[in-house]
C-alpha cells in the first residue's frame, strides 16, 4: 500500500518526477527543468526512497512508470497544482508590482516598439524601476532575475527560451545605387556588389531561398565596411555604400521616417527567418517579472506572429 505521511512532500522532487513521467528521458527533463543530469536523478531516487518503493524502470532508452508510479502520478500532480494555488494566491495579496528589473535586449530593438513597451511599463507601475541594457551578444548562461529579448539564434544557456516569432530579411541598397551599379537579378549577381556587414554575419556566405527554384549558397566578396549594430548598419546602408541584409520590419520603419531612402531587390528569395526569442530563468519568477513577460508576449508586432519561419540552409552530411 503507497503511503506518505503528512509534510514529507519535496516539491522539487516532485516537479522532478512529473517531468520525466511526461518526458521518459532524464536528459530531456534535465534540459526543461535547467537541472543537471545528476541533480535531477538523484531528486527522483530520493523521492523513491521517501515512498519506500521504486517509482520507474528503464526500458530500452525510455523510462517507463511502474505501477506504484502510474498512482502515484495524479497525486503529484494535485500536490503541486494546491502548491501554485496557495503561491498565486500570496501573490495575489500584494497586487502592486514594484522593485528593480534589468531587461537585457538585442540592440536592433533599442528602438521603437521595445523601447515603448519598456516606457508604458513603468509609467503603468509606479513603484518599479527598469534597467535597460543592450548587448551585442545573446547570453551564455543564467545571470540573477535579468530578462532578455534576442533576435537570432541562441545556444542554450541555462535560460528558458521562448519564441515570440521570427523576423524575415531581405537584401537592400539604397535606390541610388542601383542606379549607379544596377540591380541584381539573381544571387548569383551580389559577387559582383559591395557588402556591408554586420558583426561579420555574411562572411562564411548566404544561403538564399525560393518557392520553385530551390536552395542558392553563395560566397559574398570580402566586406570593406563591419559595422556592429543595426542602426549603424542600416544607415551605412541608406547612405549607398552597398547591399546589406536588413530585417523586413527594419526597413518599413526605416522607410516610415525616410521615405525613399531604401529599395529592396531579388523580393523572391529570401534569407533564414530570425528568431525572436525571450529568455528568462527557471523556477518561479517573481510578480515583477511575470507581469513585465505578459506584457512583452500581448505587444509583439502581428506580423512576427504571423510569418512562419524560412529554413534554415540544408546541411549535406
Amino acid at each position: 500500500m503507497l503511503t506518505m505521511a503528512h509534510g514529507m512532500h519535496d516539491l522539487d522532487e516532485l516537479t522532478a518526477f512529473t517531468s520525466v513521467m511526461a518526458s521518459g528521458s532524464l536528459t530531456a527533463s534535465a534540459r526543461e527543468l535547467g537541472l543537471a543530469k545528476s541533480t535531477l536523478s538523484r531528486r527522483i531516487s530520493q523521492l523513491e526512497e521517501r515512498l519506500g518503493q521504486p517509482l520507474l524502470r528503464r526500458q530500452a532508452n525510455r523510462l517507463l512508470p511502474t505501477e506504484a508510479g502510474t498512482l502515484f502520478l495524479a497525486y503529484s500532480q494535485q500536490i503541486l497544482h494546491l502548491a501554485e494555488q496557495g503561491h498565486q494566491a500570496l501573490d495575489d495579496l500584494r497586487a502592486e508590482v514594484s522593485g528593480e528589473l534589468t531587461v537585457e535586449v538585442h540592440n536592433a530593438f533599442a528602438r521603437g516598439w521595445f523601447s515603448q513597451q519598456m516606457e508604458d511599463f513603468v509609467a503603468r507601475h509606479p513603484g518599479m524601476r527598469l534597467n535597460l541594457h543592450t548587448r551585442l551578444m545573446p547570453p551564455t548562461g543564467p545571470e540573477d532575475e535579468t530578462l532578455c529579448v534576442w533576435l537570432g539564434d541562441v545556444a542554450d544557456c541555462g535560460l528558458r527560451q521562448e519564441t515570440l516569432g521570427y523576423m524575415r530579411r531581405g537584401v537592400y541598397a539604397h535606390p541610388d545605387y542601383f542606379r549607379r551599379h544596377g540591380t541584381p537579378r539573381h544571387p548569383r549577381e551580389l559577387t559582383q556588389h559591395a557588402w556591408v556587414d554586420l558583426l561579420g554575419t555574411s562572411e562564411q556566405g548566404m544561403t538564399l531561398h525560393h518557392a520553385r527554384e530551390g536552395e542558392t549558397r553563395i560566397t559574398l566578396p570580402p566586406s570593406r565596411l563591419h559595422v556592429d549594430q543595426y542602426v549603424l548598419h542600416i544607415d551605412a546602408i541608406a547612405r549607398g555604400r552597398g547591399l546589406g541584409l536588413l530585417p523586413h520590419w527594419m526597413a518599413e520603419k526605416r522607410l516610415q521616417h525616410h521615405p525613399g531612402s531604401l529599395a529592396p531587390c531579388l523580393e523572391e528569395w529570401a534569407p533564414s527567418s530570425l528568431p525572436i526569442t525571450l529568455l528568462y530563468p527557471f523556477g518561479r519568477l517573481p510578480r515583477k517579472s511575470v507581469t513585465l513577460l505578459e506584457q512583452i508576449r500581448q505587444t509583439v508586432p502581428e506580423s512576427w506572429r504571423l510569418h512562419a519561419p524560412v529554413p534554415q540552409p540544408s546541411i549535406s552530411r
